[in-house]
């Protein structure tokens, strides 16, 4: 969508209808960049709202995410937006990334706090003459005229967050700061996301938050990666996938269906659209869209 690239977020999903949007990361090797690109070039006809590229921590792929958004930007009719993180970045580090994204013609952002270098609930230690929470790094490019902003926000609490009203009160702090949307970790139930809107409305952070979606194909991989946050898997889910721990095909015919659910789930509870973890693979998304009868 060319037409919206100057627009804000918040204009681009009041058109009245639903967002969907991919999630890529920069690629480790060439054979990742073929497999990328493939994804892009697959899941481009589906005309997503926008497109984000993550960012790895303490700035590991800084040059590969500001080069694949840019590619984006300028061979692709979709938006790019591009992650960006506290972590390992002095301000005037960050200032100079954002120059990068501009000339890049990138001009849409997630601000993101990120997570410590040991992982999700260990320490956070701030960078020397950086930034310490994304709220900040949300007013650093709010200053910038040439910048739209989005966040992170989690269905069922950040990992640090001391409680769900706490959590709430930080993407307040982000929204007041300049964000104009809000995309979430992956949701595992519809009602942990409606509890965040919710949440959300009442401490007055009137902001689109959009689901983050990720289709369970491999349910040991996936357990893995919601304990890193620590989270569990949903009993209703894990009872319907662990009898097919040995049939990989059927369990990810069922994840796909379990996914397919969810979405509807989410877009018939007011969600403004679907976000993908697509995890650099374009097959399981368009598996879904299919069964959603969402149409090219």
């Amino acid at each position: 969508m060319s037409d919206g690239r100057g627009l804000s977020m918040r204009d681009l999903l009041a058109r009245g209808e639903r967002s969907f949007s991919f999630e890529f990361f920069p690629p480790k090797d060439e054979a990742g960049e073929e497999q990328l690109w493939q994804a892009i070039t697959d899941l481009e006809p589906y005309g997503p709202t926008f497109v984000s590229v993550t960012y790895g921590a303490g700035g590991t792929t800084r040059d590969r995410t500001v080069a694949i958004t840019e590619r984006i930007a300028r061979e692709t009719s979709m938006l790019p937006v591009a992650h960006l993180t506290c972590v390992g970045h002095t301000v005037g580090e960050l200032t100079t990334i954002l120059d990068d994204l501009s000339r890049a013609g990138v001009h849409h952002v997630m601000a993101l706090r990120g997570d410590p270098p040991s992982g999700p609930g260990s320490p956070w230690t701030p960078t020397e003459g950086g930034l310490t929470y994304a709220n900040e790094l949300v007013a650093l490019i709010r200053e910038r005229a040439d910048m739209r902003i989005g966040v992170a926000a989690f269905p069922e609490g950040h990992v640090d967050a001391v409680d769900l009203e706490t959590d709430a009160r930080v993407l307040k702090a982000k929204h007041d700061a300049g964000a104009e949307f809000a995309v979430t970790d992956m949701v595992l139930r519809a009602s942990d996301y409606v509890g965040l809107v919710e949440r959300a409305r009442a401490v007055g952070a009137d902001l689109p938050i959009i689901p983050g979606i990720m289709p369970i194909l491999n349910l040991r991989s996936m357990q893995r990666m919601v304990e890193f946050s620590r989270r569990q898997l949903p009993e209703e889910i894990t009872t319907r996938l662990e009898p097919l721990a040995d049939e990989p095909e059927r369990l990810r015919a069922e994840g796909i269906a379990i996914a397919t659910e969810l979405c509807r789930d989410l877009l018939e509870a007011g969600a403004p659209g679907l976000h993908f973890y697509t995890l650099n693979r374009s097959k399981a998304t368009r598996e879904i869209f299919a069964n959603l009868r969402i149409t090219v």
